[in-house]
């Protein structure tokens, strides 16, 4: 492994240290989280919604070229990210973590009430399509901004030694958000006629992302800046911000080893994570029965399976993250690569089978291997970069990463099963994803219990403090994960 840039390590003293009160730490955690409820949310119901919205916006077209018109849909949205993440990280590094919080949560949520407002192709032709295609791209530029930020935000409140446990609520948030617009899709469909779901019904969901949107404003507005910013800021008063602007990119290519690593992780993160929630519901309920000519599961049952799956990974994201303060990030992120390539054919075989046991336990294998990562990468990401610029390299690297390999997960492999005919290409594709998950962890260094790059160490109270300077190698600040790269030199670490 690489050694730490000596030059940004310190012996602190225990009155350097952040001490922040454990009520303002649950403030700040559920603030952040709401943002991925209501983002994860949106995701669950176009997910469950896709044959819907497939014959609402795309009624000319044929099944397979639908289907693929409708994911497109979902995944053009992720070719903006990376705009998002460049407007809004600099932003933040900027202007505060909080006030871009607000902002991404405020787009967010009028992008998914737009989408319930649009009519239908029916009603006004091509520019039906556009419009969601327009409300798409407001979503895709504000998550762009939402996630690298509210990961950030996470990470600077949370202590050093509980910054695996704290870091994996943001993630629960993502599953509560799309367990949430699973249910909600699944009580349509079950109180609804297929006709009234087509006239109106689906509408209704999407409506209720506003009222979510502005109780996460709300919450984010209760809120004082992390304490790593608020000191940076401090710090930095004397330098102007054109300055510190122009030289943003500058900084992030310099560290160009970490930007790889944060790309790699996030693209082992994500894969499953949309496979498993926006490929699966149409896989199993229209892909494998349409190929392997089989009558299949019904999709109130696949929704069913799909909630549970859900359920039993929320609970144990916490756990996981607790644990990962304790044995370590990268033996549970490991475990989950090496799961993805070892297991990956074997679950989808079992889904293929389209027995409901066989295609639940499918779906609980990935989603268990999902978690390794939910739980643990939220707290390892941020690691990476250094306070100056963390929300900018975290964003930027991040949505790069999500847009061009795992947001386009569903369009991708939906297009490769249907031109191959091979209903193995999901398997394919998560292996692909462990073997880069696994290279990307085995470069850099086990992030727990050391303090953010470019910042103080972080406690709960003023004895955790004290216990923290005086433990072995835990009395410096974080220099990064160590890359077994040549050196990579230090931009402005602290300004």
């Amino acid at each position: 492994m690489l050694s730490m840039h000596v030059d940004d390590e310190k012996n602190w003293k225990a009155s350097e240290c952040t001490v922040t009160e454990p009520s303002t730490i649950r403030r700040a955690i559920s603030a952040a989280s709401i943002g991925n409820v209501a983002e994860w949310y949106d995701f669950g119901v176009y997910a469950f919604f896709e044959p819907t919205i497939q014959k609402v916006f795309f009624s000319n077209l044929s099944h397979t070229m639908g289907e693929i018109a409708t994911f497109g849909l979902f995944a053009v949205a992720f070719l903006i990210r990376p705009l998002g993440g460049m407007f809004f990280g600099p932003l933040a590094d900027r202007i505060g973590r909080n006030r871009v919080l607000a902002a991404t949560m405020i787009l967010m949520a009028l992008g998914t009430f737009a989408i319930g407002c649009i009519p239908s192709q029916e009603s006004i032709g091509i520019l039906a399509p556009l419009l969601l295609l327009l409300a798409r791209l407001v979503q895709g530029f504000s998550t762009g901004g939402e996630y690298g930020s509210a990961m950030t935000f996470i990470a600077e409140y949370a202590p050093d030694r509980r910054r695996g446990y704290l870091g994996s609520w943001l993630e629960f948030g993502t599953f509560t958000g799309y367990l949430l617009g699973a249910i909600v899709v699944t009580v349509a469909g079950v109180a609804l006629s297929e006709q009234q779901l087509l006239d109106w019904g689906w509408r209704l969901p999407f409506f209720l992302a506003l009222p979510l949107g502005l109780v996460g404003v709300y919450l984010r507005s209760q809120l004082a800046e992390t304490p790593a910013f608020a000191a940076l800021e401090q710090e930095a008063e004397d330098r102007e911000k054109q300055h510190r602007a122009s030289q943003t990119a500058k900084d992030i290519l310099g560290l160009w080893p970490y930007v790889l690593v944060c790309m790699g992780l996030a693209l082992a993160w994500n894969v499953p994570n949309y496979m498993l929630t926006s490929y699966m519901p149409t896989y199993v309920t229209q892909t494998l029965p349409m190929m392997q000519h089989s009558g299949g599961i019904s999709p109130t049952a696949s929704q069913v399976l799909q909630i549970v799956v859900m359920v039993l990974a929320l609970l144990a994201i916490p756990l996981i993250g607790r644990l990962s303060d304790r044995f370590g990030r990268k033996p549970f992120g490991l475990i989950g690569s090496v799961g993805l390539v070892v297991l990956a054919l074997p679950m989808i075989l079992l889904i293929r089978s389209q027995s409901e046991v066989a295609v639940f336990s499918g779906l609980l294998i990935m989603g268990l291997l999902l978690i390794c990562f939910s739980a643990t990468m939220p707290s390892t990401l941020p690691a990476l970069f250094p306070t100056n610029i963390r929300a900018s390299g975290l964003s930027i690297s991040f949505n790069v990463s999500v847009s061009l390999f795992a947001g386009t997960t569903s369009v991708v492999v939906g297009s490769l099963v249907a031109y191959t005919g091979d209903l193995n290409w999901p398997a394919y594709y998560l292996m692909i994803a462990g073997v880069i998950g696994a290279v990307s962890l085995l470069v850099i260094r086990e992030p727990n219990g050391t303090s953010m790059w470019g910042s103080p160490p972080a406690a709960a109270s003023e004895a955790e403090a004290h216990d923290l300077v005086q433990s072995p190698g835990a009395s410096h600040a974080s220099t990064g994960l160590g890359i077994a790269l040549p050196v990579v030199p230090t931009p402005r670490q602290i300004i």
